[in-house]
């Protein structure tokens, strides 16, 4: 059962918290809101919501306003209404006195507003579940540790060493801590493979609640890390030559309580296959929702773990679909492998749910399966775009930009094309990482 109000109130008062934080993720999937005293909250804020400038929808990474045609100077940059959902209430318990609720956004009709991220989520949730279907999502992502210069905190790899990096492990150990009183289920961590890199896996949950739990996961990452000096990076790929991080996105369908895909066995069944179909089918222009930056694309290079062409496999990891098919299995899921660590949950998760459910739609037929070392030999397989400027033209008058929606789609690359503008003052080279990229993304990502 849901959380009600008095639940929630009742916890806060347990707990002896004092302020309550209404967050709603931007564009850019960043926590943004209003800090309210607690009985505030619950004697009017509950009811009423808080108001903040729309424009939160159309920022870029460093808050600056590209030109959009639908919130701007002339539209006067107006007020919307975030709406708690006490459902989603959390404590966060690294930091006493606080609790987190997350809200939904309305525009100054009282509408879902159309560029919200969790407005575009929901309307994809409520697709599949007219269908019977509930999704399941997971998400994994890759972060490194750095010092406030923008060095990584180690400068070897020791991927998955318990040996190596006690000195970290109190920072890794206060994170894991802070996310499981946040209310998130925190199976693991360990060292990734790149220095400094680190990786710490969540739990699964709804689709609306793992994006929820996605970009509360980033932002208790980053204040833990700055409590102990460090910075906290998701950017996709600090360094040319070391591992980029990624986000990878795990889905599954429930159907009358149980896992849809449980009866794949050695092979997808059915509605798996349809559902990655539908993912194949629309994977190019996905690319920019798992890379909307310069930054982003320059993860898509071969024996990088991050895929660079489209096609499906098992258990391989040079795949962009990774279908996990045990025999009698509520695990069975699809693994996609392109985002990065930086990309908005709500709107990556959005996309694949608007894509596999296409595919379910129309009955797409799967094709054949790929084996073995799919960077060396992609055969016929389409490559996926590997630069802002691709990834912007594929994904532009697209199918799936029409399944999200005329307005976000418009807005959304805009907001790319304006960071296509800035990288060609300031980068040249698509495979180097320079300075700039770095001061531009690393803080924010």
């Amino acid at each position: 059962m849901a959380q009600t109000a008095e639940e929630f109130q009742a916890r806060c008062e347990q707990a002896q918290v004092h302020t309550v934080e209404i967050a709603a993720p931007d564009t850019q999937g960043h926590l943004r809101g209003k800090r309210v005293p607690v009985g505030r909250f619950f004697g009017t804020t509950l009811k009423t919501g808080v108001n903040i400038a729309d424009a939160m929808f159309v920022f870029d990474m460093q808050n600056d306003l590209p030109d959009n045609p639908y919130i701007n100077m002339d539209s006067g940059y107006l007020d919307c209404t975030l709406v708690p959902d006490p459902s989603t209430g959390r404590l966060l318990t690294h930091r006493p006195g606080y609790a987190l609720v997350f809200a939904d956004a309305l525009d100054h009709h009282g509408q879902p507003h159309p560029l919200a991220p969790r407005t575009l989520l929901a309307a994809q949730v409520a697709r599949c579940e007219e269908a019977g279907l509930a999704p399941v999502v997971a998400t994994e992502l890759e972060f490194y540790l750095c010092t406030p210069d923008l060095e990584p905190i180690q400068s070897h790899i020791q991927y998955s060493s318990l040996t190596d990096g006690t000195d970290v492990e109190a920072c890794l150990a206060e994170m894991r801590s802070a996310l499981a009183g946040a209310g998130l289920e925190v199976e693991s961590s360990n060292a990734e493979y790149g220095p400094g890199q680190f990786e710490i896996n969540i739990g699964h949950a709804d689709a609306m609640t793992c994006a929820d739990n996605t970009v509360l996961f980033k932002s208790i990452v980053k204040q833990v890390a700055s409590t102990y000096g460090l910075l906290a990076t998701f950017m996709p790929k600090p360094w040319a030559e070391q591992s980029g991080s990624g986000q990878h996105i795990h889905t599954s369908m429930s159907a009358d309580g149980a896992n849809a895909f449980a009866d794949s066995n050695g092979s997808p069944n059915d509605l798996m296959a349809k559902w990655v179909a539908g993912l194949l089918a629309h994977a190019e222009a996905m690319t920019l929702l798992g890379a909307p930056t310069l930054n982003g694309p320059k993860r898509i290079r071969p024996y990088t773990f991050a895929p660079t062409h489209i096609h499906w496999g098992l258990d391989n990891r040079s795949v962009l679909c990774r279908c996990i098919c045990e025999a009698n299995s509520a695990a069975n899921r699809v693994e996609f492998r392109s985002a990065g660590a930086d990309a908005n949950p709500y709107l990556m998760i959005a996309a694949i749910l608007a894509a596999g459910f296409d595919g379910v739609q129309r009955n797409l037929e799967l094709g054949p399966m790929s084996e073995g070392d799919m960077y060396s030999n992609p055969g016929e397989c389409v490559a996926l775009p590997a630069t802002l400027e691709d990834a912007v033209a594929r994904f532009s008058g697209s199918a799936l930009a029409d399944m999200l929606g005329e307005m976000f789609a418009i807005s959304y690359a805009g907001i790319a094309q304006h960071e296509i503008a800035l990288a060609a003052e300031n980068s040249s080279d698509p495979d180097d990482v320079n300075d700039w990229e770095r001061e531009r993304f690393a803080e924010h990502s």
